[in-house]
């Protein structure tokens, strides 16, 4: 999900940006007969792309928070651990990347034209919220992989839910740990998102929630 979003966010900036400019810099917009500071219904269109990246951003939010909610609930799952080390040191480098990029872009789009001004509010207040919740859930190991007896969880940058109802195959390609379902569905998550130490104990509680008659599990490299 947290990628379809960052691509979702990106698809919406570079429209931003492109509108911005034509403004910002009263550039002519050929096929409207006009100039960017004259065109039509502008100031409507920057409050509707605020308001549309607000929604965005707010969607995935309480989408991540639920998941470290539910997976900090260690009780309720046959198996629980904080995500590996190394798992948690490349979230750390994705977060500051991704939000010194935006902080970067919402600037520098408020200073072309303010009128874009809930834009680069919308897109900043984006990053905060990932910047928190990526230290919260650092530092309180709050980001954590949970199997329960109906599915699998990972829950750090982005939350995976992935169901055993309709489940045929589980296997390890490359850095990712592979589930095949019917209808040639397939989902993954990061292999690394689980300590070595770990990993037997994971295939041990996830094969005692699964049914080993119809799903084949694949411990080896492909």
């Amino acid at each position: 999900m947290n990628r379809f979003i960052n691509v979702l966010l990106l698809i919406i900036l570079l429209n931003s940006m492109l509108v911005g400019i034509y403004v910002g810099f009263d550039l002519p917009v050929f096929f409207l007969k006009t100039n960017g500071a004259n065109i039509p219904y502008r100031d409507m269109i920057f409050t509707s792309l605020g308001i549309l990246i607000f929604i965005i951003n707010a969607r995935r939010s309480i989408h991540r928070w639920t998941g470290i909610y539910i997976t900090s609930k260690e009780k309720k799952f046959k198996w629980n651990k904080p995500i590996s080390l190394n798992r948690k040191n490349r979230i750390k480098l994705y977060t500051i990347i991704e939000v010194s990029i935006i902080i970067f872009i919402s600037f520098s789009l408020f200073l072309i034209t303010s009128q874009a001004w809930l834009i680069s509010l919308a897109y900043l207040v984006g990053a905060l919220d990932n910047l928190i919740f990526t230290t919260n859930g650092i530092k309180n190991n709050k980001f954590r992989v949970g199997i329960s007896s109906k599915a699998l969880i990972i829950a750090d940058r982005e939350v995976t839910i992935l169901y055993f109802k309709g489940l045929r195959k589980i296997s390890i390609q490359q850095n990712s740990i592979y589930f095949d379902y019917i209808k040639e569905l397939q989902l993954s998550f990061p292999y690394d998102c689980i300590d070595i130490e770990n990993r037997n104990a994971f295939f041990n509680a996830l094969e005692e929630e699964i049914d080993s008659d119809s799903v084949f599990i694949s411990k080896k490299r492909t």
